[in-house]
């Protein structure tokens, strides 16, 4: 159920609406809870905690032009005259802007999305210990053994002149993480699992542990790959880490009105082989980034950004969209109620294809499966990339060699690494458990993913 503080608030959201809205043309109230519970089960420590929690509002006021934003820790008693005050005085989170403001269509709703499992404190330990011992009994080798079940819940209210919108949605993410040691040789793996309903998390997450054992040992006896171009295939995590990258920020539009983006000039155009399709949208999928509404209270879409190689359109939040004369997407977002919007991706993935996984592999004369997203980063004025992956399995003639490779950095050109896409597999996985900043800061929960991709591609 929605949070009961939250729920209380709605009567004077619509109060500071009515009064505040007989000086300005437009206003709205934001109201954001979100409680989360982390519980880590490790070889050295275990411990219980409440992390990442907010509780707050912004206010949003518009008139002659010009926009602005108030916030604050709670707005009962909160008078319309003070807040006219703050606002003239420049006390507000972002700067004005002359635009003009978007028109809101009668919307009245509430949504839900909890966790239905009722899992207590104690099962939950119970799990993560049991992965833990599991994996120690398995090998000498292993050092130690980290597991953790983060689960976030979150409740927002919107409220305007036409519109009274509530929303809660539960997220899970549970991690795995194993170090082994031979001599002085030092090396780990890790694995994510997310979803809205707890026992399905904790139930995928076990299923993890020998794979995710099995290839830290192999680790141990990982090379670097002898840098070069080379024919790869990349896991789900590898191709939703290029989508993130390669036109992920680079099609967020706040970055179209400040001209950093390349992708700004080439809507229209192909930018990537026809057999790519790629989408965002907090309503494309379910995962870490799915919500029902953003925090411009406009509802969640699902954006197609690639059409068959040629791009589409970019992700907005309100007041990019206002700016640029264009729809808002639904991907306004806040990194908390004291901080202003940006146009932040939420579930952005490629699209599935034709063609499986095995006939992929026979393809390959000489080349890489690269597996498990690491990190990366892009250059969306110039539109280079890099992407780590946490290791490679060699394939040569059609089969794979048993060598593996790590770490392993994709580079390049985006067109050039997108264009050479000439295999995408017929099933698709989008799946978060991580955040994503704006730059260094304004943090986000987000996911990526997609199909196995074939493509050629500059390794280091």
């Amino acid at each position: 159920m929605l949070n009961s503080f939250l729920k209380s608030r709605i009567p004077e959201a619509k109060r500071l609406v009515k009064e505040l809205g007989k000086k300005y043309d437009y206003v709205s109230v934001l109201g954001t809870v979100v409680n989360t519970k982390q519980i880590m089960v490790s070889t050295h420590l275990n411990s219980m905690d409440d992390v990442d929690n907010e509780c707050g509002f912004v206010l949003k006021l518009y008139k002659d032009g010009r926009y602005s934003e108030y916030s604050c820790n709670d707005i009962k008693g909160l008078k319309a005259n003070d807040i006219s005050k703050a606002v003239s005085l420049k006390k507000v989170i972002s700067a004005d802007f002359k635009v003009k403001m978007l028109e809101e269509k009668e919307h009245v709703e509430n949504y839900l999305r909890e966790d239905q499992a009722k899992l207590s404190d104690k099962q939950i330990v119970e799990i993560l210990s049991r992965t833990k011992n599991k994996m120690h009994q398995a090998d000498e080798r292993v050092i130690n053994v980290m597991t953790r079940y983060n689960k976030r819940q979150t409740s927002k209210i919107f409220v305007s002149k036409k519109k009274c919108l509530s929303q809660k949605y539960d997220w899970i993410n549970v991690a795995m993480m194993v170090v082994v040691r031979e001599g002085d040789n030092i090396k780990s793996n890790y694995e994510t699992e997310g979803e809205a309903d707890s026992s399905l998390a904790l139930e995928k997450f076990e299923k993890h542990a020998d794979e995710v054992l099995d290839i830290a040992v192999k680790l141990l006896k990982a090379k670097p790959v002898k840098p070069g171009k080379y024919t790869i295939i990349t896991d789900p995590s590898i191709s939703g880490l290029i989508a993130h990258e390669a036109f992920g920020h680079g099609v967020e539009m706040d970055m179209f009105v400040k001209n950093r983006a390349k992708a700004r000039d080439y809507v229209g155009k192909y930018v990537a082989s026809p057999l790519v399709n790629m989408y965002d949208g907090a309503a494309s999928c379910i995962s870490a980034a799915s919500y029902f509404f953003d925090d411009d209270g406009v509802e969640a879409h699902s954006t197609q950004i690639i059409k068959d190689g040629i791009l589409q359109r970019g992700i907005s939040d309100s007041l990019s969209a206002m700016e640029l004369g264009s729809e808002p997407t639904g991907n306004g977002r806040r990194q908390d109620y004291s901080r202003k919007v940006y146009t932040r991706m939420t579930n952005t993935w490629f699209d599935k294809g034709k063609d499986s996984f095995e006939d992929m592999v026979k393809s390959v004369k000489h080349g890489y499966y690269l597996c498990q997203t690491n990190n990366g980063m892009e250059d969306p004025k110039n539109w280079q990339i890099q992407c780590t992956a946490s290791y490679g399995l060699e394939i040569k003639d059609g089969v794979f060699t048993g060598r593996i490779i790590a770490p392993v950095v994709i580079s390049g050109y985006v067109i050039d690494l997108l264009s050479s896409i000439s295999m995408v597999s017929d099933e698709v996985t989008v799946h978060g458990s991580g955040m994503c900043g704006k730059g260094h800061k304004e943090w986000v929960y987000v996911s990526d993913g997609g199909p196995y991709l074939k493509a050629e591609a500059k390794l280091g």
